[in-house]
């Protein structure tokens, strides 16, 4: 019971608890919104690039102004008639990675994101926050939109990817919606793609708290095609041409396999259900990436994809942290800032994580996480999201996904 009361009261402080009714704000299609954000490690300024009005809407249609977690950055949706908060969304970005990095110092970059809203039926006011480290607010931009606006482009009407239904909710009103997308397969592979699909699937299913709640997920496999066969390494000198353009090398780190091209990821969606992505690169290499509410990608094809493909919807699903250490240069963490993932602490705010598994003796303190080897804790020696060697994820773990997977669909 107190677990569960001091949900309710992070869910107050992060969001409004009046509830709104989906009907009275929201027509059943989906607003994606286009940003760039750009800058570098001192200054950053976020920009409206398109917006694109999809068929149906696959997210949530209650607590519609609440996030359950935190994020390194928010949507927040406003009534233009009464100013009330309507719809709010939260994110991490690889351009607040970067931030990070030492690159971000001596040079400014622009990357592309993207994010979905129900869509509107009366004009809107949209603000878009960034947060840094330290929890404070260092970009923000506000614009209206209209729903008339003919500027809106149309997408998913025609056109639209082939897929496949992989497994269907028990109820797919009120479900997660999940799309294994095809990176790096061309044409006359897409049947290793969906028996890649299937591994994936498995391999989800066989950990808890998901193999408990699979009824909740609704997931397709969407088959977009390549011109070439695998992904991109840049420190090879390979570069493929690949429906997403995905590539090793990412932040010059040589596992991190990631895509910058976040419209075209979308515009391969369009028109298809989905709110998660997992993306499935055809490469035997190992790594993969994966940022909370945008995407998860993984490596398909090696003795690792199956722990891998896991620990990364980790990421991108859950909001987990990594819990381990990977040198301490260019800290993501500092004393005086509470992580928001719900996994990992600095001890500056303990009460809201798993401290009364503590007490109970359920869990523990372990320093070392978040990449760092000392000020960052988590609440066990081991677990999926330190190591692939660990086959299922700590208890801290599965309480955090069990709140989220609830929080989506009761």
């Amino acid at each position: 019971m107190k677990r569960i009361l001091t949900f309710a009261l992070m869910l107050l402080a992060i969001g409004t608890a009046s509830a709104q009714r989906f009907e009275d704000y929201f027509e059943d299609r989906t607003l994606r919104l286009d940003y760039t954000f750009s800058g570098n490690s001192q200054h950053q300024e976020l920009y409206l690039d398109e917006l694109v009005s999809l068929p149906r809407w696959y997210g949530r249609h209650e607590r519609l102004a609440e996030v359950p977690l935190k994020g390194n950055g928010q949507i927040i949706v406003r009534s233009r008639q009464d100013g009330q908060v309507i719809y709010r969304h939260s994110f991490s970005t690889l351009f607040q990675e970067w931030l990070a990095t030492e690159e971000s110092k001596r040079t400014q970059k622009s990357f592309e994101n993207v994010f979905l809203m129900p869509f509107p039926k009366a004009p809107v006011e949209i603000t878009v926050e960034l947060r840094d480290y330290h929890d404070q607010v260092n970009a923000t931009m506000t614009h209206e939109v209209d729903p008339k606006d003919i500027l809106i482009r149309e997408a998913g009407e025609r056109l639209v990817t082939p897929y496949i239904t992989l497994q269907q909710a028990a109820d797919t009103s009120r479900c997660i919606h999940v799309a294994y997308v095809a990176e790096g397969y061309q044409q006359h592979e897409m049947g290793t793609f969906l028996e890649d699909c299937k591994i994936a699937m498995e391999s989800l299913f066989k950990h808890e708290p998901f193999k408990e709640m699979q009824g909740r997920f609704n997931m397709v496999a969407v088959m977009s095609p390549s011109e070439e066969s695998g992904t991109s390494w840049p420190a090879k000198g390979i570069w493929k041409n690949t429906v997403l353009g995905s590539h090793f090398d990412t932040f010059y780190s040589d596992r991190y396999l990631t895509t910058l091209h976040l419209k075209k990821l979308h515009d391969v969606l369009a028109g298809t259900p989905y709110e998660h992505i997992i993306i499935l690169v055809n490469t035997d290499h190992y790594g993969g990436g994966g940022i909370y509410n945008s995407y998860n990608l993984t490596y398909a094809h090696g003795s690792q994809f199956r722990p891998v493909v896991v620990h990364e919807f980790g990421h991108s699903f859950g909001g987990l942290g990594d819990e381990y250490p990977y040198g301490n240069d260019d800290p993501m963490y500092f004393p005086d800032t509470e992580p928001w993932e719900p996994n990992l602490t600095t001890k500056r705010d303990f009460s809201s994580k798993w401290e009364p598994l503590v007490k109970e003796g359920k869990a523990g303190l372990v320093e070392g996480g978040g990449y760092l080897s000392t000020g960052v804790w988590r609440g066990f020696e081991n677990c999926r999201m330190r190591t692939n060697e660990e086959p299922e994820f700590c208890l801290v773990c599965k309480e955090a996904l069990i709140k989220l997977i609830d929080f989506y669909t009761k």
